[in-house]
């Protein structure tokens, strides 16, 4: 095989690498919800995770999520963004939301932390509440998947809470803004596929590498 025949066989086979990269480090990088001392009927801050995945570099200018089920919420303060609890018609707690100040919110790249101070929690094993995320350039993305028993993660799955009995503490669940949709993975299996995404693009840059040794032999 010539020279520019390898070149061209390797540029193909480095951007499949590439994009398995890729899609290994985004496998996790989904809106999730996390509360460290959830239990039925209780009080627990609820913290809403939420990273920017836009392919254009588009800022994430708004976050709403689903709060059914508790009996009143308390928004904590947060520079750059305004937030709107809303009601039903019996007073009953539907929604959270909050906006991006003119100019801000979150860029590609980063991430933005959310809580609420949730009181009188469902009597339920486990609460779902679905999200949505806004972008600066009008994508949205609804983050309301629910796989059944057995299926493996969907792609848009929605944050998820397992509430404990009783006192117990230390529930943390996720939904994929990149958990599965109800639980995330282990902290191992996180590093595992980081590790993973982290071999393959030094395999990438590695057959980089060998197209110039290649092209520079071809000539």
């Amino acid at each position: 095989m010539s020279g520019t025949a390898f070149a061209r066989s390797a540029v193909a086979a480095l951007a499949a690498a590439i994009a398995m990269a890729g899609a290994a480090g985004a496998a996790f990088a989904h809106v999730t919800v996390s509360a460290a001392d959830a239990s039925r009927g209780g009080s627990a801050v609820l913290v809403f995770r939420v990273p920017n995945e836009s392919a254009s570099g588009s800022p994430t200018v708004g976050v709403g999520v689903e709060i059914s089920g508790v009996t009143t919420v308390d928004t904590e303060a947060m520079p750059g963004w305004k937030a709107v609890v809303d009601k039903d018609s019996g007073r009953n707690i539907t929604t959270v939301t909050w906006t991006a100040d003119p100019g801000t919110g979150i860029e590609a790249g980063q991430f933005e932390q959310f809580s609420v101070l949730a009181n009188g929690l469902p009597d339920t094993e486990k609460m779902t509440m679905p999200a949505v995320q806004t972008y600066a350039d009008g994508k949205v993305v609804r983050w309301d998947q629910v796989p059944a028993s057995g299926d493996d993660e969907p792609e848009y799955p929605a944050p998820s809470l397992t509430l404990r009995d009783g006192d117990d503490a230390g529930a943390q669940d996720h939904g994929d803004i990149q958990a599965t949709g109800s639980d995330a993975g282990s902290p191992d299996d996180t590093t595992a596929r980081w590790l993973g995404a982290i071999g393959i693009t030094l395999g990438a840059l590695g057959l980089l590498a060998a197209i110039g040794m290649a092209v520079r032999g071809g000539h």
